[in-house]
């Protein structure tokens, strides 16, 4: 595993502070929370949507660190690196996340196994650390099923699961059929989601609070969008999880990662791109998800819809979708 820091010092002076008095790394009372951006699908906006909310945290005086856990791919951890290159040659001084990865390529500065599963306990160890120093650990799981992506899920104090406004992608809650749409059972996801709450809870850990990021929407009210969000709405009471309107369908979310920019970043000095009214609107939305995060309000006022379900009652909520 690569357990090295960054390059370059983080300029957020919160980045390295000591540890705090009593902390006992993830689950005590003083240490930070673990956020987990987690779908078996690839494609949903889980890297784009981790960097906004880092930034995010960041911007609000929180510490973070953040923790690259796809080993093949490794999105994260390239949009880190184009920020800290990008702030260097531009002379900006971007926050930065204190970043880890987890499993590299072989040959890389990672350990390169081929088994995620021998990657837990050295992933465990890391986040305690980091939780005993920061007030938030985001971790970016990769866009498949494997150990390590599962056994994150049961060490989220947040988890969250961004989905594309479709039918297809809400096959990764539930199985939904028929005309108009009705549940037809749960899905292996929300199998996953559920055995890592209960092996959370046997742990003595913090219930997990299960966010379902709606992303990709489009401007249009079409009845297939009226449509999925009723579902939605249905899907959270019976399996437990709040949900939210993320990200439109924008050009800026793709075109800002080659300088490892986000849309918050927009209006400092020598950012080179000249702010709009879509990225005005882009801005609202991660404020929206950081507001969810940082629970700043409660419930419907916060733009989340909440779901009934606890660690505790998703068992027969799920056995009865």
């Amino acid at each position: 595993m690569n357990d090295l820091p960054t390059d370059s010092p983080s300029p957020n002076p919160d980045a390295a502070r000591p540890a705090r008095p009593g902390g006992t790394g993830g689950t005590g009372v003083n240490a930070g929370k673990t956020v987990v951006l987690g779908n078996e699908k690839g494609g949903t906006g889980k890297s784009t949507a981790a960097m906004h909310l880092i930034v995010a945290l960041l911007r609000d005086g929180r510490s973070v660190a953040s923790i690259d856990l796809d080993g093949h791919q490794g999105t994260l951890t390239r949009y880190v690196e184009n920020r800290r290159s990008f702030a260097e040659s531009e002379g900006l001084r971007l926050q930065l996340p204190d970043h880890r990865r987890v499993g590299g390529p072989a040959g890389s500065a990672g350990s390169g196994t081929a088994d995620p599963a021998a990657l837990r306990p050295e992933t465990d160890a890391l986040i305690d650390r980091l939780a005993a120093t920061h007030d938030y650990v985001v971790l970016d799981c990769p866009g498949t099923d494997n150990a390590l992506a599962r056994h994150a899920l049961s060490r989220a104090d947040i988890l969250i699961t961004p989905i594309n406004d479709s039918f297809v992608d809400l096959d990764l809650l539930a199985r939904v059929g028929g005309t108009p749409p009705r549940v037809l059972g749960p899905s292996v996801y929300s199998q996953t989601v559920w055995e890592g709450r209960q092996r959370r809870a046997m742990g003595g850990g913090r219930p997990i609070d299960w966010i379902v990021l709606r992303n990709r929407l489009s401007p249009l009210d079409s009845r297939n969008k009226k449509r999925v969000g009723a579902t939605l709405e249905e899907l959270a009471g019976r399996i437990g999880f709040r949900w939210l309107d993320g990200f439109h369908e924008r050009v800026i979310f793709r075109q800002l990662f080659l300088q490892g920019l986000t849309v918050l970043d927009l209006r400092e000095d020598g950012a080179g791109v000249p702010l709009n009214m879509s990225h005005v609107a882009a801005r609202q939305e991660i404020r929206r998800l950081a507001d969810a995060v940082l629970e700043r309000q409660a419930g419907d006022a916060a733009g989340a819809r909440t779901g009934t379900a606890d660690s505790e009652g998703a068992e027969p909520a799920l056995a009865g979708l």
